[in-house]
């Protein structure tokens, strides 16, 4: 009976100590963060190489995560001087104003439909509206894509590499990921590169080239002034133009996108 007992009690402590040491490695190992980035419906995976796409998610958590991006709805801003858009992110409506020439577009990018004023008059022959409908959404495209690119690194059509290591204008280093896209767009020939800081991993330069077989930039610029507005974070500064009165909205009246005299609180 004693000797039962000292085996027993032997069984205890080994079982205590095999306790001790798996609560030791439990402590020990680094979790795993998991970012939460879903790609768009048609984002090229497969031609896309990994190093690629864990920065394109790196650069959407620097950028505020997809969550405040996901819940970021009404945002506008002034495409360097030139006009200013208010946009409805849920919806897909937009409002563009081009004072150069007088013209209000109030478009409806996901019906493909909308309402134009030029000259205070409000174009009514189908043929114009549809001409200048189409006018809007290529507005939109570029001035968006100007400011929340790093928000789009995983939309449909795109396709992303890794394209090493390289120092910017600047001459501080950045990681390199180029943009490629198939039948998406209005320019689905150009390409991009895009210049991730290593260390807030947020986007710093870019290269744009018209052709996605050329080896020489049409332009390069940079992404600076970074601030917060709302939950995200926006770079305004393009080096000899800037994109300027950045705002991020919680709520704003049906009468932005159906009155061709509303005005913006603040403008």
């Amino acid at each position: 009976m004693k000797k039962f007992s000292i085996i027993f009690l032997a069984c205890l402590s080994l079982a205590a100590c095999q306790e001790k040491a798996d609560k030791a490695l439990e402590v020990d190992e680094e979790p795993v963060e998991v970012v939460e980035n879903p790609a768009a419906e048609g984002f090229n995976a497969e031609a896309s190489d990994e190093k690629a796409i864990a920065l394109a998610d790196s650069v959407m958590q620097a950028m505020g995560g997809r969550p405040a991006w996901d819940n970021t709805r009404y945002l506008s801003w002034n495409f360097f001087g030139a006009r200013e858009l208010l946009w409805d992110k849920k919806t897909g409506r937009v409002r563009i104003e081009v004072p150069n020439d007088f013209t209000v577009y109030l478009i409806d990018m996901q019906a493909d439909t909308g309402r134009i004023m030029r000259y205070g008059e409000e174009i009514s022959h189908p043929d114009s509206v549809a001409k200048y409908v189409e006018r809007g959404k290529q507005i939109w495209v570029n001035d968006s894509y100007w400011l929340f690119m790093p928000f789009k690194l995983k939309d449909s059509g795109v396709t992303l590499t890794y394209a090493g290591k390289d120092s910017m204008q600047s001459g501080a280093p950045a990681e390199v990921v180029e943009l490629q896209f198939e039948e998406v767009g209005f320019t689905p020939e150009n390409k991009y590169k895009v210049y991730i800081d290593p260390q807030d991993k947020l986007v710093k330069q870019w290269a744009f080239y018209r052709h996605a077989s050329a080896d020489t930039p049409n332009f390069i610029t940079p992404w600076e002034d970074y601030q917060r507005y709302g939950d995200i974070l926006l770079s305004g500064e393009r080096g000899e133009r800037d994109i300027t009165d950045i705002a991020v909205y919680e709520e704003m009246p049906e009468a932005a996108f159906t009155d061709f005299e509303f005005q913006v609180e603040g403008e």
